[in-house]
């Protein structure tokens, strides 16, 4: 193992430990796969013999300082969330293996086997709807890794993961109040941020029913999250423009020199939760479920001016021209320089199901959800003004309409002991509506002049059957195959000029993608699996419904975009005893037609395919109870990828560069310590290694305002169980205060306290 590690200096502190969050579970007589003792079942194929790791609620509420129900997700091997702040509601984009936070599109989030992941669009805008749950109502969460199961779609290709929240079978209530603060340092920004959160919950089983309702509120003020700035380059040496002084002088991620002249996305938010769910045992195997969520969001941005004139006043707008002079330099300061910008939103989540669960041979299920932005505003001015409460000419987004529908059919049929087939047939449905008019008021607008349309709509219609067969006592196979049909229908895009919408033609293809898995229990403590799965992700309607119109034609897009069109292959060797558990994993991955964006001409990018990308790894995991003494469990990770852009016809400098967002090296640690029945102890760390956010590698700087960089992070908590009912904690995360970057910056140091009442 010494060549392995001798890349990764920085990972010293890990080398005595590679791991999974939490472990599968096995019986000498059984092949390993993952066992849920109690509790609801996961909708994943737990019997696939592949990779599947797994946390429970109550390991997140001993270990995890967790703010936002993605932060479950913080130690789980080779996953990475882009989560800024606390309540980033707009760019939190899960990251896997292959796939970076560029990426959201590439993996599937689901709660209680609701869609939550956002497939209107791939990038960091479309982030799955994490606020539809609630860091307390988590009773385990479940992650697939890889395009291995029949069972869902092409945007499985990085990882699937399932909340599963919980569900009573007596009376229980909850409470819980915390409170979080940041001292937060870049460039002139020398600020306090923080804010506060609670939530409360109580349900009942009473005979067939049982119910549970759960409330939550956050009211966070986070760190800026960019930064306006003018190259050096592009100023103009003159004397003409306001003299103003407080520019940062910096580089930026391709270490050109740049001024930082005021911090922007500075982000309050107040959001509100509120969930109920129903089910009725229509009979002893027979359950009905609803579910309905209520998120709503007021969010204000606002911006922070470094510049100053000769009396010392903050400068929000240049001379009568709009320029500004800094040393000598002329530059425009525009309105959208430092615009703040205001956010009103309310989605709707539904789900339903019907599910036999007798264990006989045949069970089936129905179930639907819907998911929809009832109300979806952010107003944005296109005027100078100096604070977020000052009036005048602006434009309204208007996302109102959007949203998803699932519909699935499902079947398990178990003809004899050792053969367990799954099949089904689903229809996955995505609307994308914006609008953007304008108005002489930002503020208050209700209606205006259309600036512009974009609309568009998606559908998926997949059959698929999956038969895992035990076909000797020590082996297991599984082998699918799903067949879909997409479509895109619907599309069009208007501008100010536009006499009426402009049209896009309709798209629509068949694909297959076989899967097949397969597994050894060689010994009673080691088990050897090997994976490989076809995965097809068809383009969102963002992606393929873009471009601009010029002489009433549609111009400047892609119109003949292809799918994604990954091989994935995974082979594992895991060894588990009583008390641990040791996973390597080598995986393989070949993207034909990923679609990312680029220069279609000088002036212009847009989603294009890159013809192929390979990456390949080594995932190691490893997991251990009462290490060394008794009450210690250490959890741990080491990955490596290799990345990389093949081929690329398109933009040919991107060829033998590295695929932005994926670092060579991740790492994680979390080790946990209990002091009697009552105390708890943990201490975290983070670290992902050099990433680039261009296809063609062209910005080395990551420790920068767009940059990408490497990161170390350490967290503590400790956690007391007061009474019974009562308990505490005190956390630190980021306690080393590491600056680091995804084009915008993460927090600093931030303290979280708190008070939680169980009945």
């Amino acid at each position: 193992m010494k060549p392995f590690f001798t890349s990764a200096p920085a990972l010293g502190i890990l080398l005595a430990c590679s791991a999974g969050v939490v472990q599968a579970t096995h019986t000498p007589d059984k092949l390993p796969v993952v066992t849920v003792n109690g509790g609801r079942p996961s909708s994943l194929p737990t019997q696939i013999p592949t990779t599947i790791e797994s946390i429970s609620g109550a390991q997140v509420e001993q270990r995890i300082n967790a703010t936002d129900s993605e932060d479950a997700l913080k130690y789980f091997p080779s996953l990475n969330v882009r989560k800024r702040y606390i309540g980033d509601y707009d760019h939190a984009v899960l990251a896997s293996r292959a796939s970076g936070t560029g990426n959201s599109a590439r993996s599937l989030v689901y709660a209680d086997g609701i869609l939550l992941s956002n497939l209107l669009g791939n990038g960091a805008t479309f982030t799955p709807r994490w606020g539809m749950v609630s860091p307390e109502e988590i009773e385990r969460v479940d992650v697939l890794y890889g395009p291995f199961s029949a069972a869902y779609p092409g945007n499985s290709a990085g990882a699937v993961v399932d909340f599963q929240t919980r569900m009573p079978t007596r009376l229980e209530a909850h409470v819980k109040l915390s409170a979080f603060s940041q001292r937060y340092r870049q460039y002139a920004t020398d600020d306090r941020f923080g804010g506060g959160q609670g939530s409360a919950s109580v349900g009942n089983r009473q005979g067939a029913w049982s119910w549970w309702v759960d409330v939550s509120r956050l009211d966070s003020r986070g760190q800026p999250i960019a930064f306006a700035n003018k190259l050096v380059s592009t100023g103009v040496n003159s004397a003409a423009g306001l003299p103003v002084s407080g520019a940062v002088l910096d580089k930026n991620s391709a270490n050109k020199d740049w001024l930082i002249i005021g911090a922007s996305g500075q982000s309050h938010t107040v959001q509100d939760h509120a969930k109920i769910k129903l089910a009725y045992d229509v009979s002893p195997v027979l359950r009905a479920s609803y579910t309905l969520g209520w998120w709503g969001n007021d969010a204000h941005r606002a911006t922070e001016t470094y510049l100053r004139d000769a009396n010392g006043a903050p400068v929000y707008r240049g001379d009568a021209n709009g320029f500004i002079n800094v040393g000598g330099r002329r530059y425009e300061l525009k309105a959208s320089d430092l615009a703040p910008s205001i956010g009103k939103l309310e989605h709707l989540m539904h789900g339903f199901s019907l599910k036999q669960h007798s264990k006989g041979v045949w069970d089936w299920e129905v179930a639907a959800s819907k998911y929809d932005y009832a109300k979806d505003l952010v107003r944005t001015p296109v005027v100078p003004v100096a604070n977020i409460d000052q009036t005048g000419r602006g434009n309204v987004t208007d996302m109102g309409g959007s949203g998803w529908t699932t519909l699935a059919l499902k079947a398990i049929w178990r003809p004899i002991a050792s053969h367990i087939v799954d099949m089904g047939v689903q229809s996955d449905t995505a609307a994308l509506r914006t609008r953007v008019f304008s108005s002489s008021d930002w503020i208050g607008a209700g209606d205006g002049a259309t600036v512009s349309t974009f609309n568009g709509n998606t559908r998926l219609r997949s059959l698929y059957a999956q038969d895992t067969w035990r076909f000797a006592p020590q082996w297991k196979t599984t082998l699918g195959m799903r067949l879909e049909r997409w479509s895109a229908y619907g599309g069009d895009v208007s501008n100010t000029a536009s006499v009426a919408p402009l049209p896009f033609g309709e798209r629509s293809e068949t694909s297959w993608s076989p899967k097949a898995a397969l597994a050894w229990q060689a010994t009673d403590e080691w088990a050897f699996k090997a994976s490989a799965g076809r995965a097809v992700r068809n383009p969102t309607a963002a992606e393929l419904f873009q471009g601009s119109i010029v002489d009433q034609q549609i111009v400047n897009r892609d119109p003949n975009l292809r799918a994604e069109r990954s091989w994935t292959g995974e082979l594992t060797a895991e060894r588990m005893t009583s008390d641990t558990s040791l996973r390597a994993t080598l995986f393989h991955e070949t993207t034909r037609d990923a679609l990312y964006s680029q220069a279609l001409t000088n002036l212009v990018n847009t989603v294009q395919n890159v013809d192929k990308i390979r990456t390949n790894g080594v995932e190691m995991a490893w997991q251990g109870d009462d290490v060394m003494v008794h009450g210690l469990t250490i959890n741990s990770s080491l990955t490596y990828a290799d990345s990389g852009i093949v081929q690329n016809r398109g933009f040919a400098a991107s060829v033998g560069k590295r695929q932005p967002r994926v670092p060579q090296w991740r790492a994680n640690l979390l080790t946990t310590y209990h002091l009697g029945r009552d105390w708890a102890g943990s201490v975290g760390v983070r670290y992902s290694g050099k990433q680039y956010g261009t296809l063609d590698n062209t910005d080395p700087n990551g420790a920068t305002y767009m940059g990408v960089s490497s990161y170390l992070v350490a967290d503590l908590r400790v956690r007391y169980k007061i009474s019974k009912q009562w308990s505490a904690a005190l956390g630190i995360d980021n306690v080393n205060n590491a600056r680091y970057w995804a084009f915008h910056p993460y927090t600093q140091r931030t303290a979280v306290a708190e008070l939680r009442f169980d009945l």
